[in-house]
């Protein structure tokens, strides 16, 4: 007896849709037994995880203040995994955005205003994470050099041109020898959006994103064509879809949308440049996008989850003593889950007794 998978003429687009919350209700179930044989009681556990985070105000807004870097990078990466360029290496475009707003914002101290000086670092850091991910889109066009390879080897040298910055020509004289820019100036400070808590315009900025990516994926020539490559190759070459045109827009959007997010990092909750500007939203990002299944509305409701998750982690550290790990636990289980359930949405399994026939 042997066991193989048949792909189904028609996946069924209601399990396409509710595989996502099947695949959250079995990490809770991970969980669950993760909990029970840490000595925890589970229900205190899972409660302390997932709802005293955001149980007051203040939990609120961090936990929409997570998800907007999330929301952010996520869309743009959806953008080109909808045609199968697969950009890996949205740290290291957010670490650039970062550095380009931050040092703009550095530059200008209080020389400049806010209302000129805020959309300036956003245009600088958009500008920078498409240029980090041109990189990997010109040796994917030019030298066929596969692109989940170059973008994620990208980021290490971006963290490392990070961590030379603050630890020389941008390290804060005044700041006691350790690795950390200035503080920014007032007007380089995203305005903050509800009182008493750390939630600013950036969140708006991932809103506005998530807007544009549906109007560009759904009313677009150039988001249907992409579209058309990723579900059929064969049928978009033969229509004479640019295959490298694509592939261009997919990275350039990705490295937009994390550079965006890195200056939104830098101007937002941190307020200086540091030797990580990330927790791994740029990884993190990754397993928004496909629980979001791609779509900018499913995206935005993706990282509110994974955002529940960075908070549950960092209470479970607080009130459980758990390990940090816990959080990259609970965010691969749900991957894991996740792409075990497309597989047994995109096929059945067929069990076949007897020996195979003898070529």
């Amino acid at each position: 007896m042997r066991i193989t998978l048949e792909a189904r003429p028609e996946p069924s687009r209601a399990a396409m849709l509710l595989t996502p919350l099947l695949a959250a209700i079995a990490t809770l179930v991970v969980g669950f037994v993760i909990f029970e044989a840490f000595g925890k009681d589970p229900v205190a556990a899972l409660h302390a995880f997932f709802v005293q985070p955001v149980a007051t105000r203040y939990g609120v807004g961090e936990l929409l203040l997570k998800a907007g870097p999330l929301m952010l990078i996520a869309t743009g990466l959806a953008i080109g995994y909808r045609a199968n360029v697969w950009n890996i290496g949205a740290e290291g475009q957010l670490t650039l955005g970062a550095i380009a707003g931050g040092g703009l914002a550095l530059a200008a101290g209080d020389a400049v205003p806010a209302t000129l000086l805020l959309p300036a670092m956003i245009v600088a850091g958009a500008l920078s994470g498409m240029a980090w991910a041109a990189i990997a889109a010109w040796l994917r066009t030019r030298f066929g050099a596969n692109e989940i390879l170059t973008s994620l080897m990208l980021v290490y040298v971006a963290n490392f041109l990070l961590s030379w910055l603050v630890h020389g020509p941008w390290r804060d004289p005044e700041g006691y020898n350790f690795p950390q820019s200035k503080l920014f100036a007032d007007a380089a400070l995203l305005p903050s959006l509800l009182s008493g808590t750390r939630l600013n315009a950036g969140f708006l900025v991932a809103l506005a994103a998530v807007a544009t990516a549906w109007v560009f994926v759904r009313r677009s020539v150039w988001g249907f064509e992409m579209r058309v490559a990723g579900l059929a190759p064969a049928a978009a070459a033969y229509a004479g879809i640019s295959s490298k045109r694509n592939v261009w827009l997919g990275m350039l959007a990705g490295g937009a949308c994390a550079g965006i997010a890195g200056v939104n990092e830098a101007a937002g909750p941190i307020g200086q440049l540091l030797p990580s500007m990330s927790p791994g939203y740029g990884f993190a990002a990754i397993i928004v996008a496909f629980v979001g299944r791609l779509h900018p509305l499913g995206i935005a409701f993706a990282s509110l989850l994974m955002s529940l998750l960075y908070l549950g982690g960092e209470s479970a550290q607080v009130n459980l003593a758990l390990p940090s790990a816990v959080t990259g636990l609970f965010q691969g289980t749900l991957l894991f889950f996740l792409l075990a359930a497309d597989v047994l949405v995109n096929y059945r399994l067929r069990v076949q007794r007897g020996l195979p026939a003898a070529p």
